[in-house]
């Protein structure tokens, strides 16, 4: 009885497709379908400006090596 067979699921599609009908199902699913390739497109852009702007960091972090002071904070009782 937990599992639920073919004819479960068939009789689950059937009810919605006619509540929501197939055109707004195929909407979603093209909406859906252009947001990963959206999301896909991103990360592929991200990891190549990352890597760019981690070369610049690098330049950065050395030149405020030297401006750095480090200190022990000390809290007042």
């Amino acid at each position: 009885m937990g599992s639920l067979s073919i004819w479960h699921w068939l009789i689950v599609l059937l009810i919605v497709v006619l509540v929501f009908g197939t055109k707004k199902l195929k909407n979603i699913g093209s909406d859906l379908g252009s947001a990963v390739k959206g999301f896909k497109d991103g990360m592929r852009d991200g990891n190549a400006a990352e890597s760019s702007t981690a070369t610049a960091q690098v330049g950065q972090d050395k030149a405020a090596e030297k401006t750095t002071i480090d200190i022990d904070a000390k809290t007042k009782s």
